[in-house]
């Protein structure tokens, strides 16, 4: 049996991405860092919506055309009871749902966790800022200034609730800043745009560093954030 090549980082990013840090299953949705094993540990697995081979679930359903069987477009990110359910009774969930779970994934998360379009700057600034607020507490109580702090010592108790905070819960508030953001794209002017794509790639090399472990060339935060919608 041939063996399997290791799917690649810029594909398990990019399902993250994709996630937001949530089981894509709709009736799911459950955090893929939760908070009852610590936030530091993820629970996501990354399913295979045709599987190797010519067998297994949904084998049947292969595309005719040359098919790339670890390839973005053919895996989802689902937290494991979510992962067995769906290859467990096949015949229930098939390809084409499962995509479908995928393609409208942010919008359904939106809606669990209440993010709406609003009428006003004001309401869409007031819906960002407790979640930047959180997240800038943490930055400065527990942040490594320029690498620094963590250089001697990377497995102290200050190191590790950064990383532990970084993924339960900075990551989790930039993916909802960043729907809240998506939701209310027309409030913003044409500078903020920029601004909020500057961002995005600034949370693409956080997440490339915190849940990948690849140091990437990440962006530093764009201070223009801190006015988006004033």
């Amino acid at each position: 049996m041939a063996t399997r090549k290791s799917i690649p980082n810029e594909t398990k990013l990019r399902l993250f991405s994709a996630s937001a840090g949530h089981c894509q299953h709709p009736d799911c949705l459950k955090p893929l860092f939760p908070a009852e094993i610590g936030g530091d540990k993820h629970i996501a697995e990354m399913a295979h919506v045709i599987p190797h081979g010519e067998t297994g679930p949904r084998y049947e359903e292969r595309p005719v055309e040359e098919f790339e069987i670890d390839s973005f477009e053919n895996l989802i990110l689902l937290c494991p009871t979510c992962h067995t359910i769906i290859d467990k009774a096949p015949e229930s969930f098939p390809r084409s749902m499962i995509l479908g779970w995928k393609s409208n994934h942010l919008v359904a998360l939106a809606h669990k966790q209440g993010i709406i379009r609003y009428e006003d700057r004001g309401q869409a600034r007031e819906a960002v800022i407790a979640a930047m607020d959180e997240n800038k507490a943490i930055w400065k109580e527990f942040a490594p200034v320029d690498g620094a702090r963590f250089e001697f010592n990377p497995e102290s108790e200050t190191a590790q609730i950064w990383s532990q905070r970084m993924k339960s819960v900075i990551l989790p508030n930039h993916f909802r800043i960043q729907a809240i953001i998506g939701m209310n794209r027309c409030h913003l002017t044409v500078e903020e745009r920029e601004t909020f794509a500057q961002y995005k790639e600034h949370v693409r090399g956080l997440s490339e560093r915190h849940v990948c472990g690849v140091s990437g060339s990440a962006i530093r935060y764009p201070h223009d954030m801190e006015g988006i919608f004033s």
